[in-house]
């Protein structure tokens, strides 16, 4: 496609391409073009509807293959010839001793993964998530208490008093961490926020060092939580998951547990920027479900997938991939293909469900395993915040501040007033 055409069909450059595709005729992407960091879903949706395929770049980083459609994000999630290694994860400069509880599911493929996969299962599933809302719905009305006196000329950052410290709270609850050192968790859950860097690393030993303890107890005084439902967790065969496992696994639900802090305060901002859906929502509470979907696909956080590496070469699309190549699925624009979502770019709380399902818990054997708990949350978040506060509203058109994030659609700052 020549720039000729680009203008010709509206893609002059703005979508985050240099103006010319690759040599190969593939659209390029750079992911730190301002207007990518902006508008994510439209720069990504342009190049969706030119080519299935996409190259990402970024100073610094080495070329990424993506797939830009539905099917193929699908069909790349599952497909077996891809795998997820520790090169499809940033790794922090930890101390030696805390590396070993790092490798989480999410690094795991094949026998390992589906192995660990299979004893924690029966964990998280839908009915013990549900049977877990009545022990977050009080967490989350203690949040909403304190809301007021956090306002500062009227107005105060939910992101910071309410959105992010939930899911730490929340997991604290699920594996018993003591109220005394909660406040400290909750530091440790906006540095992991945060991402890499020197907080990160100094946040990860003292987590490790929690959850052994909260292990300990649980093990002398076991109790209805998550905690406890893992470590109780058998196979047929006596399989059961090891110390190390299950440190780990305290430590991927302190990773993990940090998506529903923005997807919540994601669908807060776009429901105060569509009266009509919300006033929807007010009207009908029950409606509460379908909407956290529709979020989900519309404003969920994840942009990219975690990378992937094929383990032998392979052809997408007609372009050759090699061998150790990385590929991502580029999430918002799967989640709005018009091809499987009509109207795909219309907000729509009462879309009825498909056949097509959103990819913001990702697909396939590494389908997000705490999906159903982070729904619980974001459905009681939402409930009580609309509830507890009929008048809630932008504080002004500068009050919801976007962070520059390529990977992750989030925000910095979400003042409001109550």
């Amino acid at each position: 496609m020549t720039v000729t055409d680009q203008l010709a069909d509206g893609t002059d450059g703005t979508d985050g391409t240099d103006g010319t595709d690759g040599a190969d005729g593939i659209p390029e992407i750079d992911l730190t073009h301002p207007d990518v960091l902006r508008d994510p879903f439209t720069g990504y949706g342009r190049v969706r509807e030119r080519s299935p395929l996409a190259r990402l770049r970024a100073p610094g980083v080495g070329p990424m293959w993506a797939v830009t459609r539905y099917e193929a994000a699908k069909a790349l999630l599952a497909d077996a010839r891809f795998e997820i290694n520790a090169g499809s994860f940033l790794r922090p400069d930890v101390p030696e001793h805390c590396l070993a509880y790092m490798r989480t599911m999410s690094e795991q493929d094949g026998p390992e993964h589906s192995r660990q996969r299979r004893l924690v299962a029966p964990a998280f599933t839908v009915r013990r998530a549900a049977a877990f809302r009545p022990r977050i719905e009080p967490l989350v009305e203690r949040l909403l208490d304190g809301l007021p006196e956090h306002a500062e000329d009227g107005s105060v950052d939910l992101l910071r008093h309410f959105t992010r410290p939930l899911p730490i709270d929340v997991i604290c609850a699920l594996v018993g961490i003591p109220d005394a050192d909660r406040p400290r968790w909750r530091g440790y859950g906006a540095t992991i926020a945060a991402g890499a860097g020197q907080g990160f690393a100094e946040a990860v030993p003292g987590i490790m060092e929690g959850a052994k303890a909260a292990i300990a107890r649980r093990r002398a005084d076991p109790a209805d939580d998550l905690l406890s439902d893992l470590i109780r967790a058998q196979a047929e065969d006596g399989d059961r998951l090891g110390e190390t496992e299950l440190v780990t696994m305290v430590w991927h639900l302190v990773l993990a547990g940090q998506t529903p802090a923005n997807l919540i305060a994601n669908a807060v901002a776009v429901l105060l920027d569509h009266p009509e859906q919300l006033a929807a929502l007010r009207a009908d509470p029950a409606l509460m479900p379908r909407a956290v979907e529709e979020l989900t696909r519309w404003c969920g956080p994840t942009l990219l997938s975690i990378p992937r590496y094929p383990r032998e070469d392979v052809e997408l699309y007609g372009t050759p991939v090699r061998k150790g190549e990385p590929v991502t699925a580029i999430i918002a624009a799967a989640n709005r293909d018009p091809r499987a979502f009509a109207d795909p770019d219309r907000l729509d709380l009462t879309r009825p469900a498909g056949p097509a399902g959103h990819l913001g818990f990702s697909h396939g054997p590494h389908f997000c395993l705490g999906a159903s708990l982070a729904r619980v949350q974001t459905e009681a978040a939402l409930t009580a915040l609309l509830r507890r506060f009929p008048e809630l509203a932008l504080a002004g058109p500068t009050g919801a501040q976007r962070a520059m994030d390529p990977g992750t659609w989030r925000l910095a700052e979400l003042r409001v007033t109550l």
